[in-house]
């Protein structure tokens, strides 16, 4: 196929023309230099407030307009610094308070963004100490590390709080060195019974 063949021309990144049809477009626009009309192939910012509209000049004045730019013209000092303050960590993004809520704390429906109907499913769902309600009557849908930590402590997916509870007392008492006359043999399993009940009270089960 011959490189100039108007298939061949279609399938260029840029076809034949485009480069001399920007530049057309570039030289079509005359400085903004005032008693200037050179063409102005250059975009400069117009300023504060008018983000994203631009000045064409050409060279000599865009790098003269560039050269005495200043975005804060027009701004007291204490105007500038409390710009400055507002935008240095997060580039004048929107931002949300994070939450302060400690661990067992019931939720406030409205610090979430969420409906309505989401706030009340949400707080059935939970007692007003913060703990986990099962729901149905059928079996509770429990995570695999949920199952690993009852199945550690020798209970059902079913057991309540209390009973989780009161079996991790039990075990704790049952294995602990100080109730084996000194033995340090069941460390690991005491070590073991912490970390599962540690992990269901984190979980809101107990």
């Amino acid at each position: 196929m011959a490189s100039n063949s108007d298939i061949f021309d279609k399938i260029r990144i840029k076809p034949r023309g485009a480069r001399k049809k920007e530049e057309e477009a570039k030289a079509a626009n005359t400085c903004a230099w005032e008693g200037c009309e050179a063409p102005g192939a250059h975009k400069a910012p117009m300023g504060r407030n008018r983000e994203g509209q631009y000045l064409n000049f050409c060279i000599e004045h865009v790098r003269q307009y560039n050269k005495n730019f200043n975005y804060f013209s027009g701004l007291a000092d204490d105007e500038i610094a409390n710009f400055q303050k507002e935008n240095s960590s997060t580039g004048g993004r929107p931002t949300w308070k994070m939450s302060g809520r400690k661990s067992g704390e019931a939720v406030d429906p409205s610090t979430l963004r969420a409906t309505p109907g989401w706030h009340s499913k949400v707080k059935t769902r939970y007692t007003p100490d913060g703990k986990r309600i099962p729901q149905g009557n059928g079996p509770r849908k429990l995570k695999r590390l949920e199952e690993k930590a009852l199945h550690d402590l020798g209970l059902p997916s079913t057991a309540s709080s209390e009973h989780i509870t009161k079996k991790y007392k039990a075990l704790v008492k049952q294995n602990h060195p100080d109730a084996n006359g000194g033995d340090r043999s069941s460390e690991e399993r005491l070590r073991q019974i912490i970390q599962a009940y540690k992990h269901l009270k984190q979980a809101g089960l107990c």
